[in-house]
């Protein structure tokens, strides 16, 4: 298996959160985010050759995989990225690092560019791959966007109906989301789909996930607005990659929006749909290493 040299390891945070991952490799700390509705397998075809170049975290957000799964609050506070950003920090500076290279998908980009803002001494150089800034895709959404990104507006939907639904067969929300994408299921290794599956359903797992796209639609939404009036930007080195067949490049102007928010900004599309690591590997792992000036082991 790719992460069979790496150490599992699970981190108590202060805030009572447990956070679980695998850590493997030597070199300059990169910290990896996986997005939705997956786990840190997402970068099973990664891990191995970045181990050779970087000490290598990836782990569980909150909510994901075998991470805590508290139960959200009425604010949606307790998942908020500022909250799941401040978890991933603290991770790394239980192993040390005070300063660390990013790469996130999806939703864990969300996190992660949260993390670039309330952080800005810790992250060094930002990856994020195949997002546009959250308050930009709401603002800018159409029938166009909100039918092929159909999850966003059902899971942020008021507790217990996505919950149920979900619940009732996580196993077809799963297949659903996945394998509507530019590629279908074909990206995915069968044992890290049976992961992912397994994952949606642990207790508390669909509501975490619920939770977390609810708090993007409310309190996220406050603190992206509140950084835009006091003039907040990223500040390290932001590079952004997107596939040319996903939903981002096709509904969004990726670079444009992230310049915005953003100070020192470059982006590419690659040859591929929504999911990156696992579609096109090869590619984003010379992007990682140029980006984040990988040397010979």
């Amino acid at each position: 298996m790719p992460f069979d040299a790496f150490a599992p390891f699970t981190v108590s945070t202060a805030n009572g959160v447990d956070i679980a991952g695998v850590k493997g490799g030597d070199g300059p700390p990169l910290l990896l985010l996986h997005g939705h509705p997956q786990t840190h397998l997402i970068w099973h075809r990664c891990a191995q050759e970045l181990a050779a170049h970087f000490t290598v975290i990836a782990t569980d957000l909150r909510g994901y995989g075998a991470s805590s799964k508290p139960h959200g609050d009425a604010a949606h506070e307790t998942y908020s990225k500022r909250a799941m950003a401040a978890d991933q920090v603290a991770v790394m500076r239980h192993f040390g690092f005070e300063r660390f290279l990013v790469c996130a998908h999806d939703r864990g980009a969300r996190v992660a560019h949260r993390m670039a803002l309330d952080h800005p001494d810790a992250v060094e150089r930002l990856m994020l791959l195949d997002i546009a800034p959250t308050l930009a895709m709401y603002e800018q959404t159409d029938r166009r966007f909100a039918t092929l990104y159909f999850h966003w507006f059902f899971l942020i939907q008021p507790e217990p109906l996505p919950e149920a639904l979900i619940g009732a067969n996580p196993d077809a929300y799963i297949e659903r989301v996945m394998g509507s994408r530019h590629a279908g299921l074909a990206p995915f290794a069968p044992e890290a789909l049976d992961a992912y599956r397994h994952a949606l359903r642990q207790p508390g797992a669909v509501h975490a996930m619920c939770e977390d796209y609810r708090a993007s639609a409310t309190i996220d939404l406050d603190h992206d607005r509140a950084d835009i009036e006091r003039g907040l930007k990223v500040s390290c080195p932001l590079r952004v990659l997107w596939g040319e067949h996903g939903v981002i490049g096709q509904c969004f102007d990726p670079l444009a929006e992230w310049r915005k928010v953003a100070r020192d900004v470059s982006g590419v599309a690659l040859p591929c749909g929504h999911y990156i690591p696992e579609e096109a590997p090869d590619a984003l792992l010379a992007e990682m290493r140029s980006f984040f000036d990988a040397r010979e082991p």
